[in-house]
């Protein structure tokens, strides 16, 4: 992945190789739980984000009967402090 000012002197979509293996052209990468992408915003982690945490919240809405507030709480503790 090419992080730059866009100059137009430069090809952005240049071609790397390693050894005589060409390396495939990526938009994003993630690494050490942060998601990078060309833009440089922050848009598709915190959507990534929403996304498993709207996972979890269906899981336990399908999961758990008993839907009281104490029980949702102790629950909401322990599985969104892993997050």
């Amino acid at each position: 992945m090419r992080i730059g000012d866009g100059d137009t002197r430069w090809n952005s979509m240049s071609e790397y190789c390693m050894g005589n293996q060409k390396l495939d052209f990526c938009d994003s990468e993630r690494d050490l739980g942060v998601t990078m992408s060309l833009d440089l915003k922050v848009a598709s982690q915190c959507n990534q984000a929403c996304a498993k945490a709207n996972r979890m919240l269906g899981l336990v809405k399908r999961t758990f009967v008993i839907k009281s507030p104490e029980v949702l709480i102790n629950l909401y503790k322990l599985l969104f402090d892993l997050i």
